[in-house]
């Protein structure tokens, strides 16, 4: 499950995705090679390279992110148009 009732959220993958945002955000072209993503995570987090795996599965399966060549970028959001 994803979201739980234990008090441990930073254990949980919306909370890890959302670190993995925030060192994106941060960088200039919200885009930085996969190594760099994961050692400026764990430098500043402290975490795993398995957490950090399925935190990345996760927002590519969302759309927040996407592969390029060797490196991870944060999608820029599209307007829905309405009809």
């Amino acid at each position: 499950m994803i979201l739980g009732s234990d008090i441990h959220p930073e254990k949980k993958i919306y909370y890890i995705g959302a670190l993995v945002l925030g060192v994106l955000k941060k960088s200039r072209s919200n885009r930085l090679a996969c190594f760099e993503l994961y050692t400026k995570v764990r430098e500043k987090y402290g975490l795993s390279i398995n957490a950090f795996t399925l935190a990345l599965d996760w927002l590519y399966l969302l759309g927040v992110i996407k592969h390029i060549s060797g490196e991870v970028e944060k999608c820029s959001r599209k307007k829905v148009e309405r009809r």
